[in-house]
């Protein structure tokens, strides 16, 4: 599986220089997960309990995230990161519920490293201007020439994500300052690797 670093604007660049979105494309299908795929959600449901869910803010990767949403003027206690959301969304509904085998392969990519990975059906992505940049009013956008895919740690659109008729997908990681791009690439591999199990 080979990784691709997506273009920062300039001025995002200049203001957030660790800002930098890593992606990868793959056949792939969504489907209902496997048993192992099913399995492999269930035992991670068992390592999140209360307490180590309130010290994950501690750990370096999430405490990466939440001090880039505050930077961005993000409260992380109310517009949580990634892993929190998917945490308390765990001890909420009792374990990790799957979804699909794309969804569930990005879960567990999450889990495991603590690094957000979103899919795009691979046809309403035009990966040579991939990338992240600012809208006029500010907003930070993952798009590319010609259309706007997800404000940036936001779901993407309903009508970019992968479908019945999808056979090709482009996942994307967002790193920050103290996210070293080997986690990225991790994620990524780790998503890919499950989706091809799935």
């Amino acid at each position: 599986m080979s990784f691709a670093a997506g273009d920062v604007s300039p001025e995002l660049r200049a203001e957030f220089p660790a800002l930098r979105l890593h992606f990868t494309a793959l056949d792939a299908r969504v489907r209902a997960s496997s048993p192992d795929l099913r399995r492999r959600l269930r035992a991670l449901s068992d390592r999140y309990r209360g307490a180590g869910v309130v010290a994950m803010r501690t750990q370096p990767i999430p405490h990466a995230y939440r001090a880039f949403f505050r930077q961005v003027g993000l409260d992380p206690d109310a517009a949580r990161i990634p892993s929190e959301e998917a945490a308390v969304r765990r001890l909420v509904q009792g374990r990790f519920r799957s979804l699909d085998s794309v969804q569930d392969a990005l879960l567990i990519a999450l889990i495991e490293t603590g690094v957000p990975v979103w899919a795009l059906d691979a046809c309403a992505v035009d990966v040579a201007s991939f990338g992240i940049r600012a809208s006029p009013t500010g907003q930070l956008l993952v798009g590319d020439g010609s259309r706007v895919h997800a404000t940036l740690f936001g779901a993407p659109a309903p009508e970019h994500l992968p479908g019945p008729r999808t056979d090709r997908v482009v996942l994307f990681a967002v790193g920050v300052e103290g996210v070293p791009a080997i986690h990225l690439e991790e994620a990524l591999w780790l998503a890919g690797e499950a989706i091809r199990a799935g």
